[in-house]
């Protein structure tokens, strides 16, 4: 079984890929939006006097930045796939 199985009745039983391993898939992609988006905001930022980020230290930010935002997409995703499952295909947890 690659999902996980909760024995409370809170959380809820997830068949499939686990939040931390979409968050490990979608990494690169959230890497490089946030890379995109902190040097775009740099350069809007350089309208105000402030100095422009150059894009490898907007690329070095964006590495660190980007595991947050990844799991927060995975957890998302994940979410949006248990929702998808819906609750009638879900095994019985009752024991």
């Amino acid at each position: 079984m690659s999902g996980t199985r909760s024995h409370s009745r809170t959380v809820p039983v997830t068949d499939g890929w686990p939040a931390w391993k979409l968050a490990l898939l979608f990494y690169p992609f959230a890497a490089a939006a946030v890379w995109i988006n902190l040097f775009m905001l740099s350069l809007l930022a350089s309208w105000t006097g402030l100095p422009v980020l150059p894009p490898a230290r907007a690329m070095a930010a964006a590495a660190v930045l980007g595991m947050p935002v990844a799991y927060a997409a995975g957890r998302w995703i994940r979410g949006l796939m248990d929702k998808a499952q819906g609750p009638e295909s879900r095994p019985d947890d009752n024991h």
